[in-house]
């Protein structure tokens, strides 16, 4: 069974860092690492420009089971139709 180390014991691959380590770190912009290695790496789903809003609506039993046997996406669907129907209903 492996142990934890204890808490006390120094770590060899991560030393504490001294004075002078720090004065000479260098930030990561004026390093000599490649430019690939500077990149910052955005992860996630990007944002969007036009974001959805949360909020709570009842709806008939039979309409939820309807779109939600129709699979993954079924809310988004719901949004489709939604606008479907706004767009033959605006104002002339």
């Amino acid at each position: 069974m492996n142990k934890k180390p204890s808490s006390d014991m120094p770590d060899k691959d991560s030393p504490e860092w001294t004075d002078s380590m720090f004065r000479e770190a260098t930030t990561l912009e004026k390093s000599d690492l490649p430019p690939a290695f500077k990149q910052v790496v955005r992860r996630g789903r990007p944002k969007s420009s036009a974001p959805k809003q949360a909020i709570s609506i009842r709806l008939s039993p039979d309409v939820v089971a309807s779109f939600r046997s129709m699979g993954r996406g079924w809310q988004g669907r719901i949004d489709e139709v939604l606008k479907d129907w706004l767009e033959r209903h605006r104002a002339a």
